[in-house]
């Protein structure tokens, strides 16, 4: 179980202190971002490009609905193994700690002590924050100062994985509607403008969840996705010219 949520009060109310609740908030908001940004880019180049070499809409169908499926199933499959080769490394260094923590408690404790006498305790201060943490969670307070890591923060690779595959889909329906609603000839200038608009919002707002700036993150994806179109519409524009 993780240990309670500790609520902050003051000026510093809003500030994480439940770290396993905020862990897993970072997780999601972080592979939701990026699997919504996937979908929105990835299929949008796609449908974009094939529009640019033939105004038919079987063959932008087809090729829609496709990059919708197997990019859906690659950013989950793409988080869940990277995700779960972290948790696995998490995993080895806790069983590896409360090892060493049985069968050599004094040598950790000494160690423990020497980490903080490194960070500007004195021995005395640095030795009895040890031993009191070593009473209160050895394991915890070996991991927190040895590692970074926190027991109750290993990370969640089904998670990550349903984020990412969810977001994708999601982000990817836009594009799929800008493509295919309008007439032929307002298919590409829409398209153009709704990824665009998706690609802001979804990076404001992915800025904004993580507490940072919104605005490098938003110009950043903007450009990244105007880019991307522009690469695909041209190269299907070409690639169509040629074959006809």
């Amino acid at each position: 179980m993780s240990e309670p949520a500790v609520r902050a009060s003051g000026p510093h109310a809003d500030e994480p202190h439940d770290r396993g609740t905020y862990s897993d908030r970072v997780n999601r908001i972080r592979a939701g971002v990026l699997g919504a940004n996937d979908g929105i880019v990835s299929v949008a180049a796609v449908v974009v490009g094939v529009a640019g070499a033939t105004s038919q809409l079987g063959p932008i169908v087809t090729a829609g609905v496709a990059a919708v499926v197997g990019g859906a199933i690659s950013m989950a499959l793409g988080e869940y193994v990277s995700v779960s080769s972290a948790r696995d490394s998490q995993t080895a260094l806790i069983a590896k700690e409360r090892r060493e923590l049985a069968e050599q408690p004094e040598e950790e404790l000494a160690e423990l002590a020497g980490i903080y006498r490194a960070k500007g305790l004195s021995e005395e201060t640095a030795h009895r924050v040890a031993v009191e943490l070593t009473a209160h969670d050895a394991l915890g307070a070996h991991l927190e100062a040895e590692l970074h890591i926190d027991e109750h923060e290993v990370l969640k690779p089904w998670q990550a994985a349903w984020a990412s595959a969810v977001s994708f889909l999601l982000g990817a329906v836009l594009p799929m509607l800008a493509i295919l609603l309008p007439p032929a000839e307002l298919r590409i200038p829409i398209a153009f403008v709704a990824t665009l608009v998706a690609l802001g919002i979804t990076g404001a707002a992915g800025a904004r969840l993580g507490g940072s700036d919104w605005r490098r993150p938003t110009v950043r994806v903007l450009a990244g996705g105007a880019i991307a179109l522009a690469v695909t519409f041209g190269i299907g524009a070409l690639l169509g010219t040629a074959i006809a």
